[in-house]
């Protein structure tokens, strides 16, 4: 491909050679170098791609893009290309490499604090119902056709962005639902396309962290860039922080929620209990008038159900499909009921901090349970804070809290352990620790009483649990049908 073609779009100064000769491949990882390839020098939080140009040279790329100057090239038969961002660049650089196939595709991008992943199913379980072929991108996975791809973060970075596109449009799907993280935005990984559709949740305080977002201000601009990026914006009005997501705007604006200032409303919420499964029933109004069910309890879910409800408004599909597609809808460790017994309930879910813990366990009291029982445990190398934190929400808000392992990484699981129960102890709540992950659920399944409603936190969609730097397979859903088929012998 010609490099002057892959550079349309783009903001650039050539400072040697020129952009008239072809390039045969897009690379930014120096240990991925060949012959004939661009070579864009990424500066990330460890290493700076510019340190290895030289090294990219001598391997055989044949084209730098470069944010600074790189010495060392004079006589080198090589394109040096500037830009001001490299990150930026190779955004639309990829998307011209790839032949720009999110225009063959409709992409709808769901952003928030909570609620992306559960969305994104929905939608696609919606679309899907509908006839529709769906491609997703998130948290658990990149879904094309059949294809299920481990996702390593919410949102890849702009190049496998690009190339999964690519294989969603020679696979024939329709339509792209993916989460956009507020560090992919920061970024620039999705970049290079425009939304068809940007969707906003709701935003809390999170990802306030070194090397993630310097303030809640910080993290709440980088929402807000979405909505730079799309053609129709479809926003949680309920939300305190929405009017300022949306500031500055290119995009038209829709509006759900519960209150009346909202295009697409829901009224009438009603809590649904069945054996082994919680649920609440409402009825949409405004630009849709039905009444809807979802399987998955509390608020939160009927706020997912009708951000999914706006988005597939725009494909004309029945509110019959939308109906049954709601019931159907499964989403991996949100919420997830695992039946073990007609008198308790148990739920897997990835709250993994307190705010999502605390979100949990009040949403679950609302349905009155006989005993609020909650299991989890805290990641090793990771702030010490939030173990206190969790221990003080779990002893406050459950009947019953099971301490237990989690991802300890390189810390002892009895000091992680230790930690959480100093949380506790700010409480009256009664708890017991057993720090094997499998023994501890077999506890809460053997002690489990009439109306228990029993959730395993933390690990969610997680199939691997990470000790001393290896990641071991660990499944709840496994364990939990390893620990019945013992009980059964």
């Amino acid at each position: 491909m010609k490099l002057v073609n892959l550079l349309k779009g783009l903001r650039y100064e050539c400072l040697q050679g020129n952009v008239d000769r072809d390039v045969t491949e897009v690379v930014y990882d120096s240990r991925k170098v060949t012959k004939g390839c661009l070579f864009l020098c990424i500066v990330g939080t460890v290493s700076d791609g510019h340190d290895f140009a030289k090294d990219a040279v001598e391997k055989g790329a044949c084209v730098l893009v470069v944010s600074r100057a790189v010495e060392g090239l004079e006589g080198k038969d090589v394109t040096v290309i500037r830009v001001e961002d490299t990150r930026y660049a190779l955004a639309f650089i990829s998307a011209a490499y790839f032949g720009h196939p999110a225009e063959k595709l409709r992409v709808i991008g769901v952003t928030g604090t909570k609620g992306k992943t559960t969305t994104t199913y929905l939608v696609k379980s919606i679309l899907e119902n509908a006839g529709y072929r769906v491609g997703l991108v998130g948290t658990i996975e990149v879904v094309i056709g059949q294809e299920h791809i481990h996702a390593e973060n919410t949102t890849p970075e702009s190049y496998m962005l690009q190339k999964y596109f690519a294989k969603m449009v020679e696979a024939g799907m329709d339509i792209v639902v993916m989460e956009v993280s507020s560090q992919a935005l920061k970024m620039h990984r999705s970049q290079g396309f425009i939304f068809d559709y940007g969707i906003f949740t709701n935003l809390e305080p999170d990802h306030i962290a070194p090397g993630e977002h310097e303030s809640f201000e910080e993290y709440l601009a980088c929402k807000s860039l979405l909505f730079r990026q799309c053609r129709v914006g479809i926003v949680n009005s309920d939300d305190v922080h929405c009017e300022q997501v949306i500031e500055g705007h290119t995009c038209s604006i829709e509006k759900f929620g519960l209150g009346e200032q909202a295009d697409l409303r829901a009224k009438d919420l009603t809590l649904v209990k069945k054996p082994g499964e919680l649920g609440v029933a409402f009825r949409v109004e405004g630009l849709l008038n039905f009444d809807a069910e979802v399987a998955t309890p509390g608020r939160f879910s009927v706020y997912n159900a009708l951000a999914a409800i706006a988005i597939c408004r725009h494909f004309r599909i029945h509110t019959e499909d939308i109906r049954a597609a709601l019931l159907r809808a499964r989403v991996k460790g949100r919420i997830e009921p695992v039946k073990v017994s007609d008198q308790f309930t148990l739920l897997i879910d990835y709250a993994h901090n307190a705010m999502a813990l605390k979100s949990l366990l009040t949403t679950l009291r609302e349905y009155e349970p006989g005993r609020l029982v909650c299991l989890f445990g805290c990641g090793g190398n990771r702030s010490r804070q939030r173990r206190f934190e969790m221990g003080e929400v779990s002893g406050n808000l459950a009947d019953l809290t099971v301490i237990t392992s989690d991802n300890p990484r390189y810390e002892e699981p009895q000091a992680i352990i230790e930690d959480i129960k100093t949380g506790i102890a700010k409480t009256k709540g009664k708890y017991v620790e057993i720090c094997d992950r499998k023994e501890a659920i077999r506890y809460c399944i053997l002690h489990g009483q009439p109306g228990d409603l029993i959730v395993l936190a933390g690990k969610g969609h997680e199939d691997y649990q990470e000790i001393k730097g290896v990641k071991y397979p660990m499944d709840e859903r496994v364990l939990i049908r390893e620990i019945l088929q013992e009980m059964r012998g």
